[in-house]
């Protein structure tokens, strides 16, 4: 004769808790969820270990590279003779290219301002999670209407190089809504399956670059146009 089990009927969401009983499930109640166990890597001593190898081999190939080739240090500093031009760091030469096309109202507070703008913009705009295509979901004037209005303000500033970056990222942007119904080829099936920030960051990736090159290699005395071939 088995034993007599008596049941009850109660609230509840966890049914290891209480498995003698009929659990009825509210709205207001979270269900016990089984989750088979994924694959987990340790931070401790697994990643750490990872992470301070990947730390020492930098810093062998840091001191192999400066004890291997000199820094281009010039001169020490005179007040009394500035170099000409007097150039920022690599890092910075982007930013100095762009007060050459624009004004310093322009490039150092209305430009970083936009920016701080759209940071605070983008967590009210509905982001693509899944990461389709753009030209799948959205009508093309959307985009082109602000690429446009870009590059008109480009060219009024005469700022050709960035104006011709933004006019070939634009003509990929092109192909990509007029492949968006049928893609054809591999590279026309690639274009339309990027999202727009893949767009909008490679246009940032593109800027940062062709600015930087031009003040490095191709700015002389005056900040003008030099080539790099010519003494």
């Amino acid at each position: 004769m088995s034993e007599r089990k008596d049941f009850t009927v109660e609230i509840d969401s966890d049914a290891r808790q209480t498995p003698m009983r009929v659990a009825f499930i509210t709205r207001r109640t979270a269900p016990a969820v089984k989750a088979e166990p994924q694959a987990q890597v340790m931070t401790y001593p697994e990643a750490f270990l990872r992470i301070a190898v990947a730390i020492e081999l930098l810093v062998i190939v840091l001191v192999g590279v400066s004890l291997r080739w000199n820094a281009p240090l010039e001169q020490l500093a005179d007040p009394l003779h500035t170099p000409n031009p007097a150039k920022a760091p690599w890092y910075f030469l982007g930013l100095q290219e762009l007060l050459h096309y624009f004004p310093p109202v322009v490039a150092g507070v209305l430009i970083p301002a936009l920016v701080i703008i759209g940071l605070i913009v983008i967590p009210y705009v509905n982001v693509n999670a899944q990461t389709d295509g753009h030209w799948l979901r959205m009508r093309p004037y959307r985009v082109f209407g602000p690429v446009a209005a870009l590059c008109f303000l480009l060219a009024a500033f005469q700022a050709y190089p960035p104006l011709v970056t933004t006019l070939l990222i634009a003509g990929f942007m092109l192909c990509a809504a007029k492949c968006a119904a049928a893609p054809a080829s591999g590279l026309e099936r690639w274009l339309v399956s990027k999202p727009l920030s893949f767009w909008i960051m490679t246009w940032f990736l593109v800027q940062l670059v062709v600015l930087t090159a031009i003040g490095t290699f191709f700015r002389g005395p005056g900040w003008s146009w030099v080539w790099p071939w010519r003494s």
